[in-house]
């Protein structure tokens, strides 16, 4: 069974008006002082401190950078219609959920689960869930409650350092939620989930494309270029 998902941190709650243009770069900042600090985690808050989606996240007030993400990958491939009943998957801290709201607007539904507790969301039904417990599925189409449209899945599992390892626990955590998409998604619904590029991802590929009219890799602006981090992108599922 591979490892549980782990979940985005430093949530900001609510949501101000939103835009989804790529953020602007900024000057340089360094941490002023690392004193209590390793050394790796003292680089990831300058990398924090440095990007430009993650302070264009704070001005916006989405809770994640990752919302530009979803943003870019629905503007190309049109994921998000009025009406439509999404599932988030791995949803903490809501970040992707916001972006989806605002998309299929109030007469739209979307459920989000993750194995923390996620600050309320105006329009999205959050569940505190392990998706890896044996009846998650069941109860997660209960709360569905019929078919969905699209089910959306950035769930990732804790980094090893290893990169054949992390790469065989994400691949894992995608093909579980396949077989959840496979089961709950409408004819003509849409599957969207993270992976880490690392070969075997070119396989679960072929096998989407028995099932989906159009599969395919995508790699968001907003996704760091230096992450082996993309997205696979499955449309019109077949039924």
């Amino acid at each position: 069974m591979p490892s549980r998902p782990i979940h985005r941190k430093n949530a900001k709650p609510g949501a101000k008006k939103k835009s989804e243009s790529v953020p602007t770069r900024q000057l340089h900042k360094r941490v002023k002082s690392a004193r209590g600090r390793s050394v790796s985690s003292t680089r990831w808050l300058e990398r924090q401190l440095n990007d430009p989606y993650v302070a264009e996240a704070s001005r916006l007030g989405y809770r994640s950078r990752s919302a530009f993400k979803l943003a870019e990958l629905n503007d190309k491939h049109h994921l998000l219609k009025r009406g439509a009943v999404v599932v988030d998957l791995g949803a903490a801290p809501g970040g992707w959920s916001q972006i989806a709201v605002d998309k299929v607007g109030p007469s739209g539904k979307i459920i989000g689960i993750d194995l923390q507790e996620i600050e309320p969301l105006p329009g999205v039904h959050f569940e505190v869930m392990d998706f890896l417990d044996e009846d998650a599925p069941q109860r997660l189409r209960a709360l569905v409650g019929g078919g969905a449209d699209l089910v959306m899945s950035d769930m990732a599992a804790p980094a090893t350092g290893h990169k054949a390892t992390d790469h065989i626990k994400i691949m894992a955590l995608c093909e579980v939620a396949l077989e959840f998409a496979e089961q709950i998604l409408n004819p003509g619904g849409h599957f969207v989930a993270k992976v880490l590029k690392g070969g075997a991802e070119n396989e679960l590929l072929l096998s989407m494309r028995t099932s989906f009219k159009t599969v395919q890799h995508a790699k968001p602006k907003a996704s760091r270029q230096d992450s082996a981090e993309a997205y696979v992108v499955a449309l019109g599922f077949k039924g």
